[in-house]
């Protein structure tokens, strides 16, 4: 059912823009890859490229060492073997479950047992036996997802990709979902190509995450690998909700541009200017590390649960900190930084 996936220098202009710039894209077979990036990264034209619903102007797309799209040659969407889960669903209204699911197959024109027999592992599968004979309108938002995600999974695709699919759901049921809806996935050993917006379930959902800017992949790799050392500033700024400071490395010691803080050691520094990535998280009391403390006013704090997301004012520079307590807005906070944790990016 699974197969590996390959886009080579795929590029596509849209009203003279280009929106995906000589891209390319290796994804093995059962593995799931999220594409995340903001509006107009090209995350969405790609998935649409990969899927048939768009056509590039260069490049090649292989399913399995199979070519699907080149510009000599290509696959028409339905003989891709490719399944497209919508953030709208996109069920038949008038259908009820069972028939939302049998209806692609029958236009397949599959022998009834099979058709049957895909239905019933669907159904059973996404625990929607129970709702067969139910009509989209009688489900809940969660339960007509998993009705997408079973349409998807009975016309057994080699690959599924994944638009936005949670984005209608609100907040708890998001991420009930993306659980229920990932060890699903996982269970069948599906390739899966994810488009979402979000950081936190890129993180959640992938074995790999391409940030992607501006039509190109900033930056491939484990959702561990990018969130520990990312690429450049922008993927840091992006995916983790860390700040991003400007400033000049001498001798592995890092200073504000503005010379608002006392300096920092940063083990490996580049000399130059450089962006200190800072991770709320990293946040320590100033005696923890002397070599690195910081002097900051606090601007605002909001409970986390587990702790308070402080901004701090560093000088012109405005740092999120994550602390146990909320200091009063406009007292002193001093606060250090472990050295280890200290990456300063190329400006």
């Amino acid at each position: 059912m699974t197969a590996s996936l390959n886009c080579a220098g795929i590029s596509k202009s849209l009203g003279g823009r280009a929106v995906l710039s000589d891209l390319d894209l290796a994804i093995s077979a059962g593995e799931v890859v999220s594409l995340l990036g903001p509006s107009g990264s090209g995350k969405t034209t790609l998935l649409r490229s990969i899927a048939g619903l768009v056509d590039p102007e260069r490049g090649t797309i292989t399913l399995d060492n199979r070519v699907v799209w080149s510009e000599t040659a290509v696959v028409p969407p339905e003989k891709r073997r490719i399944g497209m889960v919508f953030q709208d669903y996109a069920l038949w209204p008038h259908m009820t479950v069972a028939g939302n699911l049998a209806f692609g197959l029958q236009s397949q024109r599959l022998p009834e047992r099979e058709v049957a027999a895909r239905l019933g592992h669907a159904l059973e599968v996404t625990r929607l036996a129970p709702y067969r004979d139910r009509y989209p309108a009688e489900l809940s938002g969660g339960q007509q997802q998993r009705v997408a995600i079973a349409r998807c999974l009975a016309a057994r695709p080699a690959l599924m990709l994944f638009d936005e699919p949670l984005s209608n759901l609100d907040v708890a049921l998001r991420e009930d979902m993306r659980i229920e809806m990932m060890e699903l996935v996982r269970r069948e050993a599906a390739t899966v190509v994810y488009v979402t917006h979000d950081q936190a379930e890129a993180m959640a959902v992938s074995d790999r995450i391409a940030v992607m800017r501006d039509g190109r992949i900033a930056q491939f790799d484990t959702p561990r690998a990018i969130y520990e050392a990312p690429a450049d500033s922008f993927v840091a700024g992006f995916i983790g909700g860390f700040s991003v400071v400007p400033g000049v490395v001498q001798d592995e010691t890092f200073r504000l541009r503005d010379g608002a803080a006392e300096s920092l050691r940063t083990p490996g520094a580049r000399p130059g200017e450089g962006m200190l990535v800072v991770r709320p998280e990293d946040a320590r009391p100033a005696e923890a590390h002397p070599a690195n403390r910081l002097q900051g006013r606090v601007l605002s704090s909001a409970f986390q649960g587990r702790c308070w997301r402080l901004a701090v004012e560093l000088g012109a520079q405005r740092v999120r900190l994550d602390w146990p307590e909320a200091p009063p807005v406009g007292s002193s906070l001093a606060f250090s930084l472990p050295p280890e944790r200290c990456i300063v990016l190329a400006h």
